[in-house]
């Protein structure tokens, strides 16, 4: 047929005037665009005659009627038997006079079978086969076998399917965050769409279908429209061509086009996961299970019993309401979402800090059940949200779930302003909301570098709200970051200090690179700025993650010095401010008369109460009061923590002090709050027993707790920064050595740090100890046997030895 066949023309103009019909739009103008070319094909086909067993396929996304303006048709033409040497080609050369990109292939339906099992593509292409033409038999044969084929071949062929994903993803970047998205092979693209219905029709797993059409949709349509707009059959957005594609789809502007495709891309994205974690548990639960073996290492006869049916799946406590399964965190069956607001918080941040995603399930019922946090948040919450945000990159997986469901901008309202919003500027790599959430991840590693890492989380994850507002973002920044610090419960001092953070947190590059580093007066204009050396070393580590998280463009070695050199030498300037620290609160009357009773007795005296200062809320506070009195005695800080942590005992704070009531020898008065891991808190009488017990030798605390950590299952938990273990100047405290540790919160952590400092020979005359989300912040005052501060050689080696005993577990 040649280029002046009128059925050509016929079918180049009906095309043509289809393309340009106004009120023919998206999948309508698909699903007729390929009836058009259904029909015209069909035509080709008779009036090229040939064999009865002959039927021409449409696959791939021509079979699933998806054809956009310029998209390929993808035709197979299957036969049975001899076939004339040009029947093929009086189809195709039509085609390819119309100008149409043809993708063709002539096979038997063995032949084709047969390819399809070597290429996973052409498998693929095959599984949406949709007849045009000739024997309809002849197609529904080989879309049966192809079929089963891809059903028998599933666990081999998905981990397959995957592998090509992750390697479109590497190459072409995630959709959801590129400024000139390739729309198709792009991680949250179109194919990714391909691939979960690939899934769905081994019938081993389904993706969540919630919004997954509208997501499939709003690609598509940018897609048509970006066809149209180029005259190409391209797939990537590029920024010249944004504005066309948004005026062609009645969009606001290019920014309101990328948001939409940004959001799209993230129910694909999310999707995905969602999806590919239930192929690995389905995957998981066929492989074989090891055979067992006798006690002498022969097989059992499997003819002697019957199975029992598949096991319940084991279920592992992570936090209050929260326990692991199958590899994700869940709820617990006695969870009540309805009653319990900070549920979505603690389960994430459970799951985080056990490098585990969230159920899907489990946070559909969250955001289905859980109530509005109350304002301001309770104590739990804003906990639950630092250690949340420590568990740095595996923070992301779990904040996606949570923002896919819509529970982040619940929790946070003033997040839907900046969420999926595009930064025009070459140096961000990633829309406002997803860099923030990378400044909290790069935060998390550096919250070795000040004593307060949750201010740092807080600040990194909102230094950039002012985005979504007009005017200069830092300036917008501190006015909003006020009013969400107090609905988070935040007091006026941090408060303000997070204001701070947030109004300069380009400050510091900003100086270090616009002003001379060596003028005295610009170290000044710092000091100035921060008022204190806590806030020089907040800002200093917001101001490396955020630069980090920017982009490599923005930090360099070179910047990275320059703002050193700036902080070193404004700490230097700020030496002199450094504060006194807290003094002790006054004794109670109720701690004197505990202290009375251990220096009579010489037993522990313990009292176990609500917590003296109410929760923000009114309702129930975090955690309850330990008051404990213990004569003292060598060991002791380290045998108490250790009883609490054999009780699955969190220490939130703790304070230690020496008193000597009655003049009969020194007391030790202990002031703990602690919260259990999970379930309930102990009875005071047994805990008092225990304590006994592990002070008289009859309770080993060490072993007990060994004990139990090797019959832990092993999580693959998270990567955190090692411990800091530093002695304090000289002027932190006159009259003992200060001893200062950072590290990760742990269960018995406090053991190891007592243990340590109990081998090494010196006394504990105060402690203060300080658990922020996940991460302790500790003080200890240090005397030698006579009550003397430590020599500095002496307090360097308490220092490596307590630094060994964190790095051992």
């Amino acid at each position: 047929m040649s280029s002046t066949d009128p059925a050509e023309h016929g079918y180049s103009a009906e095309r043509a005037r289809l393309l340009a019909d106004p009120d023919t739009t998206g999948p309508r103008r698909r699903a007729a665009l390929a009836r058009l070319t259904d029909d015209w094909l069909a035509a080709l086909h008779r009036a090229a005659g040939g064999p009865t067993r002959t039927a021409l396929v449409a696959v791939g996304g021509y079979g699933r009627a998806e054809l956009s303006p310029r998209s390929d048709l993808d035709v197979l033409l299957l036969h049975e038997g001899p076939l004339a040497a040009d029947l093929a080609e009086r189809i195709w050369y039509p085609v390819w006079d119309s100008g149409v990109a043809l993708d063709h292939a002539v096979r038997t339906p063995g032949e084709a079978r047969e390819v399809a099992a070597e290429d996973l593509k052409a498998q693929l292409g095959l599984l949406d086969a949709r007849h045009l033409a000739g024997d309809p038999q002849l197609t529904a044969d080989l879309r049966s076998a192809v079929l089963a084929d891809w059903r028998a071949a599933a666990p081999r062929r998905l981990p397959e399917l995957r592998e090509l994903g992750r390697s479109r993803a590497e190459r072409h970047g995630e959709l959801a965050f590129l400024l000139e998205p390739d729309l198709k092979e792009a991680r949250g693209g179109l194919r990714d769409l391909v691939a979960l219905d690939a899934v769905a029709a081994t019938w081993l797993a389904d993706a969540p279908r919630d919004g997954l059409d509208a997501a499939a949709r709003t690609l598509a349509d940018v897609r048509d429209a970006l066809h149209l707009a180029t005259g190409r059959a391209t797939e990537r957005l590029s920024l010249q061509d944004q504005d066309q594609v948004a005026e062609r789809l009645g969009v606001l502007d290019a920014d309101t086009l990328l948001r939409q495709v940004y959001r799209a891309a993230r129910t694909v994205a999310y999707a995905s996961d969602v999806t590919w974690r239930s192929v690995d548990r389905v995957l998981a639960a066929r492989r074989p299970a090891p055979r067992r073996t006798a006690r002498f290492g022969f097989p059992f006869n499997g003819a002697r019993r019957a199975p029992l049916g598949p096991a319940a799946p084991e279920r592992r406590p992570l936090a209050e309401g929260v326990v692991e399964q199958d590899g994700e965190a869940v709820l617990a069956q006695a969870a009540r979402p309805a009653t319990d607001p900070v549920l979505p918080l603690r389960a994430a941040a459970a799951a985080a800090q056990a490098g585990l995603a969230v159920g899907y399930a489990t946070v559909r019922r969250l955001a289905a059940e859980t109530g509005p946090l109350p304002v301001p948040w309770p104590d739990e919450a804003r906990e639950q949200l630092v250690t949340l945000l420590g568990a740095g990159e595996a923070c992301l997986p779990v904040w996606e779930a949570l923002e896919a469901e819509g529970l982040i901008s619940r929790m946070l309202p003033d997040w839907e302003r900046v969420r999926c919003r595009p930064q025009r500027n070459a140096v961000h790599r990633w829309t406002v909301d997803r860099h923030l959430i990378e400044t909290a991840v790069r935060a998390a590693a550096m919250t070795r570098r000040t004593a307060r890492p949750d201010l740092l989380l807080v600040a990194a994850l909102l230094h950039d709200l002012g985005k979504g507002w007009p005017g200069d973002h830092s300036e917008a920044g501190e006015v909003i970051v006020r009013d969400v610090a107090v609905r988070m419960g935040f007091d006026k001092h941090d408060t303000d200090t997070l204001a701070l953070l947030v109004r300069h947190h380009l400050t510091l590059v900003d100086t270090a690179t616009r002003r001379d580093p060596d003028d005295p007066a610009t170290a000044d204009l710092i000091a100035k700025t921060v008022g204190t050396q806590t806030h020089l070393e907040l800002l200093h580590a917001l101001t490396e993650a955020d630069a980090t998280a920017t982009g490599p463009a923005a930090w360099s070695s070179w910047r990275a010095s320059l703002v050193a050199g700036l902080v070193e030498r404004t700490a230097a300037r700020l030496a002199g401010d450094a504060r006194p620290p807290a003094a002790d609160p006054a004794v109670t009357a109720d701690q004197e008369r505990l202290a009375v009773e251990a220096a009579r007795t010489g037993a522990p005296a313990l009292a176990l109460s609500a917590h003296a200062e109410p929760a923000a809320d009114g309702g129930e506070p975090m955690g309850v009061e330990l008051t404990l009195a213990i004569p003292d005695r060598p060991g002791l800080l380290g045998t108490v923590a250790g009883v609490l942590a054999v009780h699955r005992l969190t220490v939130r704070k703790a304070g230690l002090r020496e008193l000597d009531p009655i003049g009969a020898g020194p007391v030790l008065l202990l002031s703990w709050t602690v919260a259990a891991e999970y379930g309930d808190l102990p009875e005071a009488a047994r805990l008092r027993a225990d304590l006994r017990r592990a002070l008289d030798g009859s309770l080993d605390v060490a072993r007990k707790l060994a004990e139990r950590d090797a019959a832990a299952p092993r999580r693959r938990g998270i990567s955190t920064p090692p411990p800091v273990v530093a002695v304090a100047p000289h002027a932190a405290s006159r009259s003992a050595t200060v001893l200062e540790v950072r590290a990760h919160d742990a269960p018995g952590l406090l053991h190891r740090i007592g243990r340590a400092l109990d081998g090494a020979g010196v006394r504990v005359r105060t402690a203060h100890v300080s658990t922020l989300g996940a991460e302790a912040v500790d003080a200890f005052y240090l005397t030698s046997a006579d009550g003397r501060p430590l020599e500095p050689e002496h307090a360097e080696r308490v220092a490596g030895a307590v630094r060994e005993a964190l790095e051992a577990r």
